[in-house]
């Protein structure tokens, strides 16, 4: 919480707090790890970028949401900052900030498992998607998730989802029934709430379709069933698994022969993505990304998921390849392409945990028309900087699809008309080298974008921003110049409402970072 909020927090905490308990502190207290602890050290440590490590003055980790609650209340009543770790993956210091005074971290919130009385599938906070993938395959069903199998469902959820099924089934957002959250109000009293999108709190539940986490109190699981479904078949209630997957692979040498190569491979990427955008398109069981490293890597990488019946998924991928390489020299290489099951596609081509986290900084943007050819010659001269290592890269990755069906404010996440993201990561490992590569990074995205003021600024060929990709460059003044508040590039038109909601499960803004929806 806010320093100036110590006041009124001071004055009711002790009170709240013993009510809070209730009869639960006795039989529900988490685990605690001090900084004299050796844990402490590594759970300090799990956060994905190296530029910001936390210093807590101690670390919950909770087993069961009565416990999670307890340490809500707990850390209340010492009138202390409270952030939530789920799977470690912010990119920015939201959780592991300089003034965060207890950490949260719900790994141990990681169970899957079929939920009865709300016929849905009941998701641990804490799970990585890695376990939801390999537990949901019981049933036969699966989400629209990540391509990065560490990352925890608690900020991934929360902030609208996406993966290689997104164009197919939507962001794994809108198959969100439900949250059970432990919330404080106004006296300082924490409760255990369930929302959900037909029952009670539905305003709660509307936050966590795209309102980011962290915001409006601690998630303890997620339920989640399609909205089609009625629950009364688990093997019905989530999207099914695709039978089968083709995956295709093409390198382009880097630098490529001319930057004129570059800009025609690039834009007929984007065009054919930006070609088949609309709700169930018939490429939208084809999800290619496409991943650029500077010229050390000496390729550039195009991943491509082609789901479904072999034969037409091979039909599909073939001619995709041949649109995206049309006029491009010299050819890319095509590897051939292999047929595997859903489940290993997840395990072989998915993106384990990076073994060496990298101290990152990232831009990113929404796209609603394509580049131009200045702006494609920019990302050109970017990459091809000989001063940049090869853990640093520009990735594309497809939007568009079944993500576009939701009627605008269906839910919170406000990109509903984009077909593809764009994500600038700059990763190093010295503390020294810092400035050189965020300059790269600022000075790349603020090229790109010099006609909007150095910023996608939400108009006809731009979607603004990712809240689970958070920049606060966008709320600076020194690197937008745009003069759009930062909230119009993550929330849209959502935000007001989101104040709102804000006001009446938050008042006392616990649960805040730098780009936490402000209290009326």
């Amino acid at each position: 919480m806010s320093l100036s909020r110590r006041g009124f927090m001071a004055a009711t905490a002790l009170g709240a707090a013993a009510g809070a308990l209730g009869g639960t502190a006795a039989h529900a207290e988490p685990q605690v790890v001090p900084p004299s602890e050796l844990d402490y050290q590594h759970l300090t440590r799990r956060g994905y970028n190296r530029r910001f490590v936390a210093q807590p003055d101690r670390i919950y980790i909770p087993a069961n949401a009565d416990e999670l609650q307890d340490a809500v209340t707990r850390s209340i009543q010492d009138d202390l900052r409270i952030a939530v770790r789920s799977g470690g993956h912010c990119f920015e210091d939201f959780v592991d900030g300089t003034d965060t005074r207890i950490l949260i971290d719900l790994q141990r919130l990681n169970s899957v498992s079929w939920d009865e009385e709300f016929r849905a599938f009941s998701v641990g906070a804490g799970a990585d998607l890695d376990t939801v993938f390999r537990e949901l395959a019981r049933w036969g069903v699966t989400i629209p998730g990540g391509i990065c199998r560490a990352v925890g469902v608690g900020g991934h959820i929360s902030g609208g989802g996406y993966g290689p099924l997104s164009r197919q089934f939507g962001l794994v957002a809108d198959h969100l029934y439900g949250v059970e959250i432990v919330t404080v109000d106004a006296t300082g009293k924490s409760s255990l709430v369930v929302a959900t999108r037909d029952g009670p709190n539905q305003d709660l539940w509307w936050a966590h379709t795209g309102g980011g986490g962290g915001n409006f109190g601690v998630v303890t699981r997620f339920l989640l069933r399609s909205p089609a479904a009625d629950g009364t078949d688990p093997t019905l209630a989530l999207p099914r698994s695709p039978d089968n997957v083709v995956v295709g692979r093409l390198l382009v040498p880097m630098p490529m022969s001319t930057e004129d190569s570059f800009v025609r491979l690039l834009s007929n990427y984007l065009d054919f993505h930006a070609r088949y955008r609309e709700p169930g398109n018939r490429f939208a069981t084809l999800y290619a990304r496409l991943n650029f490293r500077p010229i050390v890597e000496s390729f550039a990488d195009m991943l491509i998921f082609s789901h479904g019946d072999g034969d037409q998924a091979r039909t599909r991928l073939d001619e995709f390849l041949a649109a995206v390489t049309d006029g491009v020299a010299p050819a890319p290489l095509v590897l051939p392409p292999v047929q595997v099951s859903y489940a290993d596609s997840i395990a072989k081509y998915y993106a384990p945990a990076p073994p060496n986290p990298a101290r990152v900084k990232i831009k990113a943007a929404l796209l609603r028309q394509t580049y131009s050819t200045d702006q494609l010659r920019v990302l050109y001269r970017a990459l091809v900087d000989p001063t940049l290592n090869g853990e640093s890269f520009v990735e594309f990755a497809p939007f568009g699809g079944a993500i576009n069906a939701a009627e605008p404010g269906a839910t919170a996440m406000p990109a509903r008309d984009s077909f593809m993201k764009m994500l600038i990561h700059a990763a190093w490992h010295e503390p020294g080298d810092d400035d050189r590569f965020i300059s790269w990074a600022r000075r790349t995205y603020g090229n790109i974008y010099a006609d909007t003021g150095a910023a996608p600024v939400p108009n006809e060929r731009n979607g603004g921003g990712y809240i689970n990709y958070p920049d606060p460059d966008l709320a600076d003044p020194t690197w937008n110049t745009s003069a759009v508040p930062w909230h119009a590039f993550y929330y849209g038109d959502g935000y007001p409402r989101l104040r709102q909601i804000k006001t009446k499960w938050d008042p006392n803004n616990v649960f805040c970072h730098r780009f936490s929806p402000e209290p009326l």
